[in-house]
């Protein structure tokens, strides 16, 4: 099955079901499938997470390890033409991995130009309080612009609650907006 959309963006906060919801919609797609990582196992527990996402996939996923130049590794995949769609977890570690100043203008032309589809999965962070710490606040916003700007290029969005799948974009309003 071939899904329409070019660029899909999931978004949910934390152990909401995003990922896995990514990669079901990713597995609507044809071909052999690449999964371009941004995480980096730093500890025992971080690669433990990483090994449970590993053991959720299949034979028909192929995986790049790439924490800070997602922009390279996503063109690359384009231009490889293996894969039928291309699947990024998560924005929000390639954020952080950037000190919080990614290369958000390279990375929305990248998504807007890429032939292959590409599903990406991001954090949603901005519900809760207010950080007492500038530093916090400073990646939460930027994490804020970040999630706006892909969405913005994305032809749907996703939001995953209580690992249930809810299509944001388009939505009713979109078209009334």
């Amino acid at each position: 099955m071939r899904d329409s959309a070019r660029i899909i963006l999931v978004t949910g906060g934390a152990r909401s079901g995003k990922s896995a919801l990514a990669e079901r919609l990713t597995l609507r797609h044809s071909g052999p499938l690449l999964y371009i990582a941004t995480a980096w196992a730093g500890d025992g527990e971080m690669s433990a997470r990483i090994a449970a996402h590993q053991a959720r996939r299949g034979d028909r996923w192929h995986t790049v390890e790439e924490p800070r130049d997602l922009d390279g590794a996503l063109a690359r995949a384009d231009d490889s033409g293996r894969f039928g769609a291309v699947l990024v977890d998560c924005l929000t570690l390639w954020l952080a991995n950037c000190d919080g100043v990614p290369p958000l203008d390279a990375l929305c032309a990248r998504l807007a130009a890429m032939r292959r589809p590409v599903v990406l999965v991001t954090n949603e962070i901005g519900g809760g309080i207010v950080p007492a710490d500038a530093a916090v606040r400073a990646f939460r916003d930027a994490h804020g612009a970040m999630n706006q700007a892909v969405a913005d290029v994305a032809d749907q969005v996703w939001l995953a609650v209580c690992g249930q799948p809810l299509r944001i974009k388009p939505g009713r309003e979109s078209d009334e907006l």
